[in-house]
Order: C-alpha cells, then structure tokens, then sequence
C-alpha cells in the first residue's frame, strides 16, 4: 500500500494545497504561536471555573470516576475511508448558505464536496477494541469560501450515526445531526462481491435522515493520485450554543467561527475518477437546496489525522 505522509507539515499542520503545505496566509499562523499572557489567563479561567470537588469528566455526563461521559478528552485520532464528489451549485445558493463573516470566493463560486467517510476512532487507549463505540459513519458538505480574503472552506451540512461523534462534531463547530450513511466496500481478495481499488473499480455511497434518502454518489475510479481533492483548504465552523433563558433565545451562549487544525494528516490509496451526485428533496432539510449545476471528480482514498486543538477566529476568546 502506497501512503503520504505529512510530517514535515509539523504537528500543527493543517490540510492545504493537497497536504502538501501549510496555508501561507495569515489565517494559519496566529494559531500555533505561543501568547504567554493569553495561556497564563485561560490557565486561570480553567482553575476556577470548575468547582474543585465537582464529578469528573471531559463532557457530560459528569461522573464519580469519570468514564461515563460521552467524549473523553483529546487527542481524538481518526482513520477512514472517504468517498467523494467534486460538484458546483449556483453562486446564489452557496452564498445563501455562508455563516456571517465568511464571503463567496469569487474565483470558485458554487463549488463544493460531498463525502462520505467510514471512520474508526481512538483515544490514547485503543478505543478501536471497542468497535460498537469507535466506528462510525459520516456524511457532509464543504463549500469554498473566504475568510478576510483567505480560502477556506465551509461546512454547512454534516450528519453522523454515532453520538460520540455527534458531540465531538458540536464542540468543534461541526453542525452534526444524526444519519444512516454506508458506501461499497473493497476487500483485498478478489470477488464479484466488491469492486477493484484500481482504474474501473465502482463505488456508491448514500445518506439517509429520518427515513428518507439524503444524497446518493458514484465514483469511478480512473487514475491513482497523490492526495484527496477535496482537503485543498482550511475548514472553517460555526459553533453556536443557545440560551434556554427567556428572552434569551436570540442571544446564544456561544456564537463564534472556528477553525480545524489537523495534526499529521495523511492519505493513502487515493484514487481519482469521474462521479455522479444526487440531492433529493428531505422534508426538514435544506440539502437540496444546495441544487447541483454539475459535478466533477469523483474519488476515494484512505485518511488519518488527530485532533488536539481549535483555533477560535470570531468572538470573546479569538
């Protein structure tokens, strides 16, 4: 099996340019610099924040020993295998769907990725031997965009069928909702029973919300490559926590634009082709309204990368 590794993007190293540098503009580089003021003021906020004989756990629910909550604390590392397709929607429906703050990107207005993603997730302690918790499936959408002139992209729509997930998706900015997503698998023995990791091998991948289908995609492999197409920008979120509080409803306790940071991200067998995309009509859904003009590549390949950390672009702690 053929991998590229992304070391030399260091461990704070993003996805950009197809993994092969980090992002030169300046929407990278305040993330990894070192503000002893600002660490010596979050390092006050977290020692009184939290009542020193409270329960234990990264996030809820809270417990005496603190195992039973839902997400334990990073690193968060994930290997999968992604399906993809390149599409374009009009300019007018990409816009609509932007966060405030983010703009179109006039030189690729409309365009965008859709992928379904098998993953498998650990912590430090081989949570992967527990595979009813760490394997999960995932669904979502990136479009281009900008943030202060920079190339970004934008996740609008993403769905998940593991609550694990649900909950890491939410603290990161990721607007995870649950879903049934699955794609064709390759196996390394030959079988009419599986398609060839190779050129005319056959994927198809679905998602479906509340019983009804989401997307469909068909991918036909063509051509090795170097990297996925669609991990050629920074990702950008919205994390956005509510008041339940009269008259507070419009006033959200957290409200700010994120960005993923991705350590040692890295891809193998990856393979490019030709693809086909469907956005059918979900009540309750606003996929469709993201209408597909035409699609490009389709692809499929393998990925790895671990979570430590979140740059805050927008609000009080930016």
């Amino acid at each position: 099996m053929s991998e590229q590794s992304s070391g030399d993007l260091g461990r704070r190293g993003l996805i950009s340019t197809g993994l092969a540098a980090v992002a030169s503009t300046a929407l990278s580089a305040p993330a990894f610099a070192y503000d002893g003021a600002s660490a010596d003021r979050a390092a006050a906020k977290t020692s009184t924040s939290v009542p020193d004989d409270e329960l234990l756990g990264y996030s809820l629910p809270l417990s005496a020993r603190g195992t039973a909550n839902i997400v334990s604390a990073p690193p968060w590392h994930y290997a999968g295998t992604v399906v993809g397709v390149e599409f374009w929607t009009s300019p007018e429906a990409a816009e609509r769907a932007l966060a405030a703050g983010l703009t179109s990107d006039p030189e690729t207005a409309g365009h965008g990725y859709a992928l379904f993603i098998d993953w498998q997730f650990s912590g430090n302690d081989r949570e992967y031997l527990d595979p009813v918790r760490s394997q999960y499936a995932e669904f979502l959408v990136l479009l281009d965009a900008r943030w202060e002139g920079a190339p970004v992209t934008w996740c609008p729509f993403i769905y998940v069928d593991n609550d694990a997930a649900l909950a890491r998706g939410w603290f990161q900015g990721f607007p995870k909702k649950l879903g049934a997503i699955h794609q064709t698998r390759a196996f390394p023995v030959s079988s009419q029973a599986a398609p060839v990791v190779g050129e005319g091998g056959v994927f198809a991948a679905s998602a479906s919300v509340a019983g009804h289908r989401l997307a469909d995609a068909q991918v036909t492999l063509r051509e090795p490559t170097s990297t996925l197409p669609a991990l050629s920008r920074p990702i950008v979120n919205l994390r956005h926590f509510p008041r339940l509080t009269a008259g507070q409803y419009d006033n959200p306790a957290v409200h700010e634009l994120t960005q993923s940071i991705l350590d040692n991200p890295r891809v193998a067998e990856t393979w490019t082709g030709t693809g086909t995309l469907r956005f059918p009509q979900v009540p309750g859904e606003e996929l469709a309204d993201l209408q597909i003009v035409r699609t490009g590549a389709g692809f499929r390949g393998s990925l790895s990368y671990t979570v430590t950390d979140l740059r805050i672009l927008t609000g009080p702690d930016a």
